[in-house]
C-alpha cells in the first residue's frame, strides 16, 4: 500500500510533463503530510479544467525554500510561518485542510487500538529512556494487553518536516524532558532512532521493522492498513485517531483572530478531540511576477474549496468550514500581480 501514495506523489508529479502543456499549469513543493489529497485533487482538476498540477512532495522545509527562491508557483508547510515571517519573505499563507499525526506500530499480534499512549509515555519512547515495549510504565497504561518483550525501534523523519513540527511541538507540551532537549521544531536533534524521508519513507521503515514506532499523517497510516495507538488527550480520554475526532479538534479553532492564519490545534480541549491534529498551509508571494500564474493557483485551490471536500473526507482530512473558506479567498485580495491589483477576483 505504500506503493499507493509513492505512484499518486510521481502521478502528481508527472501530470504537468505529460503531453502537450495546458494554459494554467502550476507547481508547488514542499508537505508530504497533504500529497496524497493534492494527487485527489490533482487529478480531478485536470479531468475538469486541462489544467495540471506538479506537486513534488519533498517536506514542509523543502517547500518553504523553494517558493522563497521562487523556483515553484506555491509552497506547502504544515510548520506555518509565524506574521513577521511571512511579512520578511513577502509571502501570504492560508490552509487548505485538517489532518491528524498519528503513533503507527508494528507490534505482531496486537491489532490497531490496542496500545494505549499518553504524551509523556511517548516522548520517554523518543528520548530513548523506555526501551521495550513490556516496559512498566507502558504496561500500567495498558492492563490485559499482551505487550511482547522486544525493543523499541525509533522511526523519525529524516527530512525537514512539518509533521515532525506537530509532533515534537506535542510532545513539548506535556513533557519538560522533551521541551529542553530536542524541543519542537521541523527539524531536531533525535536522541535515538532511524531516520525516513516523508512520511511514506517512515511508513515503510515501521512496516518493515518488528517492534518499530514512528509517527505519520493518518492517510498514511490508514491506507497501508497500519496499527496505531490511541492517544490520552486533554480531556484524559483515551482516543482514537479519526476525522471525526481532528474535526472535534479543529472545532474551537478561531481562524478570524489568527494574523496570517497562524493557528495551532495541539492539544486541544473536547472529550473526542485527537491530540496531535494539525492544518496544512499554503505558501506565496504577494507581488506574483505573473498574475496569470498567480491566478491559475488560486483557481486550482478555489476549485479545491468547492469539490474536493468528499475526496479529502475519503482519505480521513477535514475540510475547512465554509466560513473560513470565504475569510481565506478574502485574504487572496492582497495578492496581486506586477500592477498592484489581486491576480483572482
Amino acid at each position: 500500500m505504500i506503493r499507493t501514495f509513492i505512484a499518486a506523489a510521481a502521478a502528481t508529479t508527472l501530470i504537468a510533463g505529460a503531453g502537450v502543456a495546458f494554459a494554467g499549469n502550476i507547481s508547488g513543493a514542499g508537505a508530504t503530510f497533504p500529497a496524497p489529497v493534492y494527487a485527489k485533487w490533482a487529478e480531478s482538476y485536470k479531468a475538469s479544467s486541462g489544467a495540471a498540477l506538479n506537486y513534488q512532495a519533498i517536506g514542509s522545509g523543502g517547500g518553504k525554500k523553494q517558493i522563497i527562491a521562487g523556483t515553484v508557483d506555491f509552497g506547502a508547510t504544515d510548520k506555518p510561518m509565524k506574521p513577521d515571517e511571512l511579512a520578511a519573505a513577502g509571502l501570504q499563507q492560508f490552509p487548505t485542510v485538517v489532518g491528524g499525526v498519528v503513533p503507527v506500530m508494528n507490534l505482531p499480534g496486537l491489532k490497531a487500538g490496542q496500545v494505549k499512549l499518553t504524551g509523556r509515555v511517548l516522548a520517554d519512547i523518543y528520548l530513548g529512556l523506555i526501551k521495550k515495549w513490556n516496559d512498566p510504565v507502558i504496561a500500567s497504561w495498558n492492563k490485559g494487553v499482551a505487550l511482547p518483550n522486544m525493543p523499541i525501534t525509533v522511526v523519525h523523519r529524516s527530512d525537514g518536516s512539518g509533521t515532525s513540527f506537530l509532533f515534537t511541538s506535542y510532545l513539548s507540551m506535556g513533557d519538560e524532558a522533551w521541551a529542553k532537549g530536542p524541543g519542537g521544531n521541523d527539524a531536531v536533534n533525535w536522541p535515538v532512532g532511524l531516520g525516513g524521508k516523508g512520511n511514506d519513507g517512515v511508513a515503510a521503515f515501521v512496516k518493515q521493522t518488528p517492534g518499530a514506532i514512528g509517527y505519520v499523517e493518518y492517510a498514511y497510516a490508514k491506507q497501508n492498513g497500519m496499527n496505531y495507538a490511541l492517544m490520552q488527550n486533554k480531556a484524559g480520554k483515551f482516543v482514537a485517531p479519526m476525522a471525526a475526532n481532528f474535526a472535534a479538534a479543529a472545532a474551537g479553532a478561531k481562524w478570524g483572530a489568527a494574523p496570517g492564519f497562524y493557528l495551532l490545534l495541539l492539544d486541544q480541549p473536547g472529550a473526542n478531540a485527537w491530540p496531535i491534529t494539525g492544518a496544512t498551509f499554503i505558501l506565496m508571494h504577494s507581488k506574483q511576477t505573473n498574475a496569470q500564474t498567480g491566478k491559475d493557483v488560486l483557481s486550482f485551490f478555489d476549485w479545491a474549496y468547492k469539490n474536493g471536500d468528499s475526496q479529502a473526507a475519503a482519505l480521513d482530512y477535514v475540510s475547512l468550514p465554509d466560513p473560513v473558506k470565504n475569510l481565506v479567498r478574502k485574504s487572496w485580495k492582497v495578492i496581486v500581480g506586477p500592477d498592484g491589483k489581486p491576480v483572482y477576483k
